[in-house]
Order: structure tokens, then sequence, then C-alpha cells
């Protein structure tokens, strides 16, 4: 979890100092006041590029001198062994309550502690569209976050999901994974590289290079098997956990993955070359998987759902992988729910608060009103929004 947040001339502030507790946080305050902003923060400490999935030029302040700073101290799950990488060779853990870790490739659990990370994020002034990110103070990739922390999001721009295109449930999806699997944003950045340099290939003049394009294809072949294999077995698990749960205020999802299935990329890849040439993309592959959500109660593809059915089944569907992440990695993901308590009705608010308070782990909301979260606890942390500033209520 975040024990500390700092902004410096991020979005609408100029310098910002959080420090929130465990459980659940609440940011209250009116419409345009920088609410989603520190969930936007928040969620640049992991891979990718935010819950608004904006250009990186655009998220300094707009009268300030230039870049912005994200930075964070989070508590983490230590194992309780020697070799750690980066964050425990760069010092500052903190001794501190001894449990257990589970790892999917140990299965029994390892003995930790708890201790803590900084992570940091940001631009320069001098290059807006270059992202540096820094792990206890050293140089690290952004894909590396992932093994420090999982966040997972819902905002209002997602209340769509089911209704656009593809690319959105894929983006959706590949957030789901990467909390399985670390490693799945560098697989992915990998993949997307190949495919842009070979993509840009196809596209010159004359004959392109068939040695260049065959190592293209075989970097392409091999981390598209990853992402294939780590989104196959996330879906699967989530699937199944989905189906057998019981009925309750948030609808079940079915899942199933659609689009390009496995087979020899490779091969499509060296056939498809004067058709994806033509084309002016790559037309075979994991870029072009769908994930296909239907209501399990009704038997109802979710875009056939009303708008209400559509964001419950949001909401199981980010629970239930939480609960997943949690019982697979002895962690819980960061949640971040941008005004989903407005567009629900009592009832269901109710029972969303209550599992959220009862299943532990950190996760942000924000509201317009301070009695959207009234059904909440007096162990939450309630902060107001306004002027640029974020302060106890």
């Amino acid at each position: 979890m975040i024990t500390r947040l700092s902004l410096s001339n991020f979005r609408s502030y100029t310098d910002a100092l959080i420090t929130p507790g465990p459980g659940l946080i609440m940011l209250t305050g009116e419409n345009g006041a920088g609410k989603t902003n520190v969930l936007e923060a928040v969620s640049l400490l992991s891979p990718g590029r935010g819950l608004r999935g904006a250009a990186l030029g655009e998220m300094a302040r707009s009268d300030g001198p230039g870049g912005f700073a994200v930075a964070a101290r989070l508590s983490v799950p230590l194992p309780g062994r020697e070799g750690l990488g980066v964050g425990a060779a760069a010092g500052g853990h903190g001794a501190g309550r001894e449990g257990s870790l589970r790892s999917p490739t140990h299965p029994q659990p390892l003995p930790c502690r708890e201790g803590s990370v900084e992570l940091g994020t940001g631009t320069l002034a001098a290059a807006p569209e270059r992202r540096q990110v820094r792990i206890n103070g050293a140089a690290a990739s952004a894909t590396s976050l992932a093994e420090w922390v999982s966040i997972l999001w819902l905002t209002p721009a997602m209340d769509r999901l089911f209704l656009e295109g593809a690319s959105g449930r894929r983006r959706f999806l590949d957030r789901l994974v990467l909390a399985l699997a670390p490693d799945h944003a560098m697989h992915a950045a990998r993949y997307e590289a190949a495919m842009r340099a070979r993509n840009k290939l196809l596209a010159e003049e004359g004959t392109p290079d068939p040695a260049w394009l065959t190592a293209l294809e075989a970097r392409m072949t091999e981390h598209g098997a990853a992402i294939a294999a780590a989104r196959g077995a996330a879906v699967s698990a989530l699937a199944e956990r989905l189906a057998l749960a019981p009925e309750g205020p948030f609808a079940r999802a079915g899942l199933r993955l659609d689009g390009w299935t496995e087979g020899d990329l490779a091969q499509q890849l060296a056939h498809g070359r004067a058709r994806d040439a033509a084309a002016g993309r790559t037309l075979a592959g994991p870029h072009r998987t769908d994930l296909l959500v239907t209501h399990l109660g009704k038997g109802q593809p979710a875009e056939r759902c009303s708008t209400g059915e559509q964001k419950a089944l949001l909401l199981g569907l980010v629970l239930a992988h939480a609960d997943l992440v949690a019982e697979r990695s002895g962690r819980r993901p960061i949640l971040l729910l941008d005004e989903v308590a407005a567009h629900l009705d009592p009832s269901r608010r109710a029972a969303l608060f209550e599992r959220l308070a009862g299943a532990g782990g950190q996760v942000w909301m924000t509201g317009t009103e301070p009695s959207l979260f009234a059904a909440i606890g007096s162990g939450a942390s309630r902060l107001a929004v306004a002027g640029g500033r974020v302060a106890p209520l």
C-alpha cells in the first residue's frame, strides 16, 4: 500500500503531499477540483500511460516550469531471503511484521516481512515526452514497476468498454494480466517495438530485407507467445472463479478470448507480408485479440446489457480479480475507483463498501459529496480536494 504520495507540478498541483492510511481512501470535492488527477498520479506508479492514457507532455502543470514528478513510498511484503534485486539492494526497507508470501512457483508460503520501497516517475522540462522512472533512487524501466505494485482502476470513461472497439478491452485485459504476471509489460513492449519496426520496413519502397523481416518476426513470435499464454491463463483462472461465485449484488461475468487465436505466428507473419504491406499494419498476432464478456445470470453479451448492469459486471470482475491476485501473489492490488459511488443505487453502494472493507487492501475512491461515503466506518481516510490542495476532512 501507499504510505506517502507527493506530486510536483503535476496537472493542477504545484506541490501536494498525501499520507494515506491503509484501507479505504475517499477524495471529495467539486467537479474539476483535481480528484481524478490524484488517481492518475497513483496509476503512473505502474507500467503504461496511466488511467487517462494521456501523453506525458499533457501531465505537466500548464503554467509550471515544465516536467513533473510523482513519488511514493510503498509498504510491501519482502521475502525473507537474499537476492531481492534493485529494491532491496538500495536499502530503505524497514523491518516490520513478519508473515508469509505465496508465489505461483512456490507451493509453500515464503516467509516475509513488511518493508518499504520508494517509487518515482515523471519527466524533465528538456524532454517532456520521455518518462523517467526511479526505484529506491536508481534509474529503472517503467515495466519494472510491476514487480513492486499492482494497480487497477475503473473510471467513468470505461462505462462504454463493452460497446466500443476491442483496443480498450485489450488494454483492460492486459492490466488484469499484469497483476498476475509482472513480466507481461516487458513482453508487450518488446512485441510492440518489433511490430512497429516490421510495419515500417514493409512500408518502405523496394523489396525489404527478408533476413531482417525474419528476425523481427521471430522476436514477435517469441514475445507474442508469452503474451498469449499469460492472457489465456489469467482469463481461464478468473472465469473459473467467477463461474463458481454465488449470485450477489454485482453480476458475474463470463469471459473468453476472441479474435486472433494461437497458432504458428512466425508462419502467419511470413505468409502475410504482402497483405500486411498493402494494409499498412500487421493483421495477425495477439494485438488482434479481444476480450468477450457475458452476463452469466442472464446469458447475455455485456454489450446488450443496461448501463447499470455493465457497471455491475465491471465491478464484479475487478473485485474477483483483486481476490485472485491476493490469493496468487500474497498482496492485493491497489484499486482506483473514480466516481464509482455516484452511479450505484444505495444497496449496491453499501454492498460495495462492505466488500472493499472486508477484503483489505488499499482502495482510492472519488466523489463530489462526502455523503456518498457516509456508510463507510471511521477507520477510513477522508480527504478534501480544492484549490490544488489535498487536506484531511
